[in-house]
């Protein structure tokens, strides 16, 4: 079967076709690092890096880029509430998203550009623009002028008057549109600001996205991504910038991920339920996080709740104890190429289906022969590779502290010695307390010719 994508930009599933055979150039949206990253953050990183696994899969060439977003206002305004410098404060929060990101199994883009390293590109994009009559400069600004674009809009399917009803847009009188928006600002003494031909100041966000695609990627890239928020204003005026500069269609296919809601309601400030990717890894493990969060279709929303969580670390429990099971099997190197799993992967990646095979391939490994279990073992954890899980050892996997006060791996294993020892003496009695003991402490024993295991629940 053929990879296919939903385009953003045709509204429909497509065949994907790179731009050059066998060579592939996808940019994703990376964050704005004035804070630790919340679990909407982590839904495009997660999701792209099972695109870009898939990718590597299919094509020989794969460039992924994902971006650090280091010039911004919040940023500002965060440097100053905590009296430090802006560099200092982004880097923190750029590693603190670098170690949340890898704690979800993803793996390292091949391009991390950060905003503050292509000052001379954006600069250059915006001379092309002026150069070509699509911006214009205004009291120390420049802005793109929306009006000298004929499909601007054609991308999050609004007009001009849709779109200046549905948004929040600065109504300023250097504007010779209301809709106008911004490509260079000045900034003043006490802000960070770098010098222009059009004076000190720093560029606009969407800018700085076009800059960085173009120098690493080139004119046209084959895959953009985000998130579904980023449609408008952010990628419409990506796509306006980028196209008007070079003169050639900029992003083949768009694709962008649902938004992620807390408990059933829309994650917001004033709701006060972000939840941050960082405590929660506190409480879970990043792979169960990285499970719940291709458990739905990456198009629709996700309902992000302790009982996705509980449901997600259950399965993974039954995926884990089918390969601890077969513990002492050397799997043999199966290709999953033409399996149901990858035909779900291909199929605009659709990985609430491919989870389903996974637990498949489990089951036909619980049931499997001895001659057949070195297929099956090989075929689960080739299909977990694919989507950036089951790489742990199973047994280290059960043995991983739960959330909250645990009785630690040592003292279990001092009580599993003492009840042994009570079963040779007979002391049946103290055997069955240590067995509950232990149970009430989050800890089940498994009995067998080999010996005892245990495992957390």
């Amino acid at each position: 079967m053929a990879l296919q994508l939903y385009n953003t930009f045709s509204g429909k599933k497509e065949v994907f076709k790179p731009l050059v055979e066998d060579r592939v150039r996808m940019y994703v949206c990376g964050p704005t690092v004035y804070n630790r990253v919340h679990i909407g953050n982590a839904r495009p990183a997660v999701v792209f890096d099972t695109l870009y696994r898939l990718l590597k899969k299919r094509f020989a060439d794969v460039v992924y880029a994902r971006n650090i977003t280091d010039i911004d206002d919040k940023i500002m305004k965060a440097a100053r509430d905590k009296g430090e410098d802006i560099g200092t404060l982004s880097q923190r929060y750029a590693q603190a998203y670098f170690e949340d990101m890898a704690a979800l199994n993803n793996l390292e883009p091949d391009v991390v550009p950060y905003a503050t390293q292509h000052l001379p590109e954006m600069i250059a994009l915006i001379e092309q623009l002026v150069e070509k009559g699509h911006a214009y400069a205004a009291e120390g600004h420049v802005l793109f002028a929306v009006e000298t674009m004929s499909d601007y809009g054609k991308l999050s399917k609004r007009s001009l008057d849709d779109m200046l009803a549905g948004a929040r847009v600065e109504v300023a009188p250097y504007k010779k549109y209301a809709g106008d928006f911004v490509l260079w600002k000045p900034s003043r003494e006490d802000e960070p600001g770098w010098d222009s031909p059009w004076g000190r100041g720093r560029p606009g966000w969407h800018l700085e996205c076009s800059a960085m695609i173009k120098k690493h990627l080139g004119d046209t890239i084959d895959i953009h991504g985000g998130g579904r928020d980023l449609t408008f204003p952010h990628h419409e005026n990506e796509r306006a910038q980028s196209c008007c500069a070079n003169g050639v269609d900029f992003v083949r296919y768009w694709m962008h991920n649902g938004y992620v809601n807390i408990e059933g309601e829309k994650m917001s400030k004033s709701l006060g339920n972000f939840r941050l990717v960082n405590d929660l890894l506190q409480q879970y493990p990043g792979e169960v996080l990285r499970f719940a969060l291709l458990s739905a279709h990456y198009r629709s929303e996700l309902n992000f709740s302790s009982d996705l969580l509980d449901q997600a670390w259950r399965s993974l429990d039954s995926l884990y104890g089918a390969l601890r099971e077969a513990a002492d099997v050397k799997a043999s190197c199966e290709d999953i190429e033409g399996t149901a799993f990858m035909a779900a992967l291909e199929d605009d990646l659709n990985t609430p289906v491919a989870i389903g095979e996974l637990h498949q391939m489990a089951r036909a490994l619980n049931k499997a022969s001895d001659v057949e279990k070195a297929r099956w073992k090989g075929m689960l954890l080739g299909a977990g590779q694919q989507l950036g899980i089951l790489q742990q050892d199973p047994e280290g996997w059960f043995k991983q502290a739960r959330g909250g006060a645990e009785i630690s791996e040592e003292e279990i294993e001092r009580l599993i010695a003492e009840r042994a020892q009570c079963k040779k003496e007979k002391n049946f009695a103290r055997a069955d307390e240590i067995r509950a003991e232990l149970k009430s402490k989050g800890v089940v024993l498994e009995d067998s010719r080999e010996g005892t295991k245990w495992r957390r629940e």
